[in-house]
């Protein structure tokens, strides 16, 4: 199925979609993304829609998906590690947090993304929402919507159409699991540490 992000009732579509433990492809503040609603201790979910992206994309399953989520203050329930507030300043927007989950030494990745929209179909869900780009495993990512479609219409339960991406550049992704700011990945945003 296909909405454009500029119906009426595609947030909630969207959001319906992803609490019934369904694939689609939404366009975020950087690229188009894979996702899925996040299987969490606190919300229960056991929908493993991780696995059904990591098998659409071609993506070895040990290698995690960043978790979206809709508000810079619900980092909070999800982990206890200090975040500097010159970090936190930057969202919402295009910067991925690598933190420890709460009392444990796992690692998991999150961001808030700029996109009203976007935040608003997370915070229907009331669950982190799993994002990644839009490719098969070692392929471009891809910006143009025809070409989205025409590869993944058949993989996915609906595909969220808001045109074609003119940057295309995915977040930066910044590391402070162990006390430390890290640049992992340069992206979207420029940041000084």
């Amino acid at each position: 199925m296909i909405c454009h992000k500029s119906d009426k009732n595609s947030s909630e579509l969207t959001s319906s979609m992803l609490l019934s433990g369904k694939i689609v492809i939404i366009p975020t503040d950087t690229v188009y993304g894979f996702s899925g609603i996040a299987d969490t201790c606190e919300n229960g979910f056991s929908f493993k829609t991780d696995r059904k992206i990591c098998a659409v994309k071609g993506r070895a399953e040990n290698k995690p998906l960043i978790q979206l989520i809709s508000s810079p203050e619900e980092i909070r329930k999800y982990s206890d590690t200090e975040i500097p507030e010159k970090l936190l300043g930057y969202w919402p927007g295009p910067l991925t947090l690598i933190v420890k989950q709460k009392n444990s030494e796992v690692t998991t990745a999150f961001r808030c993304p700029g996109d009203e929209w976007l935040r608003k179909v997370i915070a229907c869900c009331g669950a982190p929402v799993y994002s990644t780009s839009v490719n098969r495993s070692g392929k471009p990512v891809l910006k143009k919507i025809k070409e989205i479609i025409q590869e993944f219409e058949k993989d996915c339960s609906l595909i969220v159409d808001a045109g074609d991406c003119s940057e295309g550049i995915p977040s930066t992704i910044v590391s402070v699991a162990n006390g430390k700011i890290e640049i992992i990945r340069k992206g979207a945003l420029e940041i000084s540490i």
